[in-house]
């Protein structure tokens, strides 16, 4: 386009203004002045500008235009802005915007556009009809701006602050906002609804035993076996970790979603498969229903979280209806969390009990089992059926079995200042700690701390901590078999029961679970299984520990096995440190 013909645009689309008062040749020079500030700003300018005459034909672009359409001046000149037409819009959208051109002199909003390259593009476009003095539509002045970015920023925070970035399930907040929309419905339709709390079963062991890699890989999996079995109008939503909420709408009757429990509680079942392992998962749901359990968005989630709770109590892998009496279960539960929490940072409360291990034959302690007890002004004694589990839900037994060591190893220091000569005690590792990378070093300073004497606290593991990770445990289990630590497989048979471990890596002692010396004389199952693990254990040069033997039958049956020693309520029961020392060390 020439000089004369952009200023022309210019001066059409009503951008220089002269006054009557001024000399002519003032007049002149100043709309020469302004002509060029105008041309150098709209060259300058960083929003696209297109210039029409009143058919709507290109006229003037400037250079902002080309960046961003990719188009020349010279292939728009003559043409209609329709050839940036992106086909995302309807005839409807160009009637009511050329309808508002007309009624109100401009039309402001956002369309989509396509570049030369074909790309779409949003812009924010602004369009200004130039009329002259007779009121009459000369020209028409779009200025735009390319907002294409800016909205994808914007939907990507609202996907971060909506949705859940591993599995791009809605997050607690937007189930949160569609719960509160079904409830409304709910009420002037006068329907039902379910809320479903699912927590999957020994999820941590699986990330603690495979790594998290693995754990985001099966929690995927999870989120799209679960999608597949809800219809299309429900929301199944990630609350965070294992846990997963299930809205379900216009519910009929309770049937309907115990169907669907059940449904979901098969799939997850199921084994899965990732990286070339295969292993299997479980979850505990439990059910909450409008209005039947509650009519607030808050209390529906509660009444469903205290429900699954009951459902992992009560054996998981299964699903458990919200009942009244939850409520106050799940506030106790709730207080003896609290109570735990401080009892961990403060350690009052925490006392150890030591149960003996007793040579089979001879009859004298070889050993003990340290065994944490809680006593708290409250709740008075704590089971460990109660507080061990509830550590290991909330995390908090990282911390508790920090001060067990502890606790352990200053028992043990003062046995040894009084002249007494303790046993080995074996202490249990939760895969937390088991699976911590400082584990050896606070081992090694505990017993430099307290002046101990090499391998008189031992360890016992579950099988479980070992599942699929054997090669990662061995340099662990190495170290602390350095320190001539007794490493013991603690309720063998109970886990996975994988008996290439037993060679590969160096523990030095099987307890066989205290299910099956229940069985002995009963069940010819108890009998194969105690008789085959025994053998087992005398080849690979194993010492065996029978647990919770509690009858002269069930002591007199394991006679004609390969047993070392004998832990339960007939050679001893737990006792504090101080009862301990006056009837074993004396």
């Amino acid at each position: 386009m020439t000089q004369d013909r952009t200023s022309e645009c210019i001066m059409q689309a009503g951008l220089l203004t002269c006054s009557p008062d001024m000399p002519r040749c003032e007049t002149l020079g100043q709309s020469r002045r302004n002509l060029q500030l105008a041309e150098r700003v709209i060259d300058a300018s960083l929003e696209g500008i297109i210039v029409t005459d009143a058919r709507a034909r290109i006229e003037f672009v400037n250079p902002a235009f080309t960046h961003m359409t990719g188009y020349r001046p010279g292939e728009v000149v003559g043409r209609t802005p329709a050839m940036l037409s992106s086909g995302r819009h309807a005839a409807g959208f160009y009637h009511d915007m050329w309808q508002a051109l007309g009624q109100d002199g401009y039309w402001r909003g956002e369309i989509w556009n396509r570049r030369k390259s074909g790309q779409l593009y949003l812009e924010l476009l602004t369009i200004t009809a130039i009329r002259d003095d007779q009121g009459e539509v000369t020209n028409y002045a779009a200025l735009f701006t390319d907002i294409t970015q800016i909205r994808e920023n914007e939907e990507q925070i609202r996907r971060l602050a909506y949705y859940d970035p591993l599995t791009r399930l809605p997050n607690r907040r937007l189930l949160e906002d569609r719960l509160a929309l079904a409830i409304r419905h709910a009420h002037r339709h006068r329907q039902r609804l379910a809320v479903i709390f699912l927590d999957l079963d020994h999820f941590k062991q699986v990330n603690d035993a495979l790594g998290h890699a693995t754990g985001d890989e099966l929690l995927l999996q999870v989120s799209q076996r679960l999608r597949g079995h809800l219809r299309e109008d429900d929301t199944l939503a990630r609350q965070g970790g294992d846990e997963f909420i299930i809205l379900l709408n216009e519910v009929q009757a309770v049937e309907e979603v115990t169907r669907v429990a059940r449904r979901l509680v098969e799939s997850v079942s199921s084994p899965f498969e990732v990286t070339g392992q295969v292993f299997r998962v479980g979850c505990s749901l439990g059910i909450s229903l409008y209005p039947d359990d509650g009519e607030e968005v808050e209390t529906l989630v509660q009444q469903a979280d205290a429900a699954m709770y009951r459902a992992k109590q009560e054996g998981r892998n299964t699903y458990r209806l919200f009942r009244a009496e939850m409520q106050q279960q799940d506030h106790r539960r709730l207080e003896l969390e609290t109570a735990l929490r401080n009892t961990a940072e403060t350690g009052e409360g925490l006392a150890v009990h030591y149960q003996p291990l007793v040579d089979r034959d001879s009859g004298e302690v070889q050993g003990a089992e340290a065994l944490l007890r809680w006593h708290h002004p409250q709740f008075g004694d704590v089971s460990p059926g109660d507080f061990i589990p509830l550590a290991e839900w909330s995390g908090l037994i990282l911390p508790l079995g920090e001060r067990l060591m502890q606790l352990v190893a200053g028992q043990l220091h003062d046995w040894l200042a009084e002249g007494l000569s303790p046993p080995r005690i074996a202490v249990n590792l939760s895969a937390r700690q088991f699976w911590q990378t400082d584990l050896v070093p606070r081992v090694r300073a505990l017993y430099a701390d307290y002046g101990l004497p090499p391998g008189l606290i031992g360890f016992e593991l579950t099988e479980s901590i070992l599942l699929d990770k054997q090669q990662q445990a061995v340099h662990t289990l190495e170290a602390l078999r350095e320190m001539e630590c007794r490493l013991a497989i603690d309720d063998f048979g109970t886990g996975y029961s994988s008996l290439s471990y037993l060679q590969e890596l160096p523990v030095t002692t099987v307890k066989i679970d205290r299910s099956f010396i229940r069985g002995l004389g009963e069940s010819r199952g108890s009998a194969a299984i105690v008789a085959a693990v025994t053998g087992l254990a005398k080849e690979l040069g194993l010492r065996v520990v029978a647990e919770g033997v509690e009858t002269e039958a069930q002591l007199a049956a394991l006679s004609r096995y390969h047993v070392d020693l004998i832990q339960g309520y007939l050679t001893g029961r737990p006792v504090a440190g101080e009862a301990f020392a006056a009837h074993y060390l004396v």
